[in-house]
């Protein structure tokens, strides 16, 4: 079984010293990949700028922005088996970069932004039939609407919604709560318990219903 995963957040460079980001600590994905080693499985993680170690027995790439992210995935997603999108890849970056630090007065009070790539979405619309593909959503309301939503938008088999303003879990945190859906509709929920106990939670979720199919 080859597992592709990605983590962290992404940084959006406005010039070499400033860039839009998000607090995406990268745990919970390489808290999965590692739950993948122990099952034996073959795992590529593609990681955002994070402070964490390569867990052992995974092939780490390192990336910066959304487009690097989407570069690297691409290059791997036909060899995987799986695909759990788990980075927080930022939505936005700045219309224009500069190869130089700008200053206050040159940069004005407005940001010119465009969107970046959907890597989740664009790896999805060329899955072959038999690949499995498992976004994340992370919310701070509405996660019982917004993250089915968000599996039917972005064609994925199975959306991990988790609340990022509850206190303790989530982004940064070594802890998180999570509720797991597949198209056929809610499975359960898990947590608060440490990142790695929910890695090894999902992964036994999915394989086992994966299976059953």
């Amino acid at each position: 079984m080859r597992i592709l995963i990605t983590a962290g957040p992404t940084r959006e460079h406005l010039d070499p010293v400033r860039y839009l980001t998000n607090g995406s600590s990268g745990k919970m994905g390489y808290a999965l990949a590692v739950a993948a080693v122990a099952r034996g499985w073959c795992v590529e993680l593609v990681s955002g700028p994070v402070e964490l170690a390569a867990p052992s027995g995974v092939e780490v790439t390192r990336v910066v922005s959304a487009d690097e992210m989407h570069q690297a995935c691409e290059a791997r997603f036909e060899a995987c088996d799986v695909f759990i999108a788990v980075a927080a890849v930022a939505d936005f970056r700045p219309r224009f970069r500069s190869d130089q630090k700008q200053t206050k007065a040159a940069t004005g009070s407005n940001l010119e932004l465009e969107p970046t790539v959907d890597i989740l979405k664009a790896l999805a619309a060329k899955r072959r039939a038999d690949q499995v593909i498992v976004g994340f959503a992370a919310e701070t309301s509405d996660l019982e609407t917004k993250a089915p939503a968000k599996l039917a938008a972005k064609g994925c088999d199975w959306i991990v919604g988790n609340d990022v303003s509850a206190p303790g879990v989530g982004m940064e945190a070594d802890a998180n709560t999570v509720t797991l859906w597949n198209r056929a509709g809610r499975v359960g929920s898990v947590g608060p318990l440490p990142k790695t106990d929910v890695a090894t939670w999902l992964l036994e979720q999915i394989v086992v219903r994966e299976q059953e199919v």
